[in-house]
């Protein structure tokens, strides 16, 4: 009676494990052409919505890395607005992480010590580390 007992338990695990096995499914569309450049690999999913372009084509993301990871320009910090203004009165919360990035503004470069701080300052980001 054991026996019978360990084999049934022994079929049941393998009827489950043949289950889990058949449920994998894998799904290649090919590589995504990237235009040129270096861009980041792998983002973190924070919610910290930006507005975007590529060429003639606006578009909000949850946040920067998203948006660089496929090629876009930061616009500005917020989802894109229909009338294409810019950032207006709204405020911009960053972080405290200090990852120095070099922006530049009408001319004029800055290190500032993170890129959203950079953006917020209507900064754009011309390079990794000080300036």
């Amino acid at each position: 009676m054991r026996f019978l007992a360990v084999s049934r338990l022994g079929v049941v695990v393998f009827i489950l494990s043949a289950l889990l096995a058949a449920c994998t499914v894998v799904v290649d569309d090919g590589p995504r052409p990237r235009p040129p450049g270096p861009h980041p690999q792998f983002c973190t999913m924070q919610y910290q919505p930006v507005c975007a372009r590529r060429g003639g084509d606006r578009q909000t993301f949850a946040n920067a890395c998203l948006a660089e990871r496929e090629g876009y320009r930061i616009l500005q910090e917020g989802a894109c607005r229909d009338g294409g203004g810019g950032g207006g009165g709204e405020q911009t919360f960053c972080t405290r992480e200090y990852a120095p990035v070099c922006a530049r503004r009408h001319g004029q470069m800055r290190t500032f010590p993170n890129a959203c701080e950079a953006r917020a300052a209507d900064y754009r980001i011309v390079g990794d580390g000080p300036c």
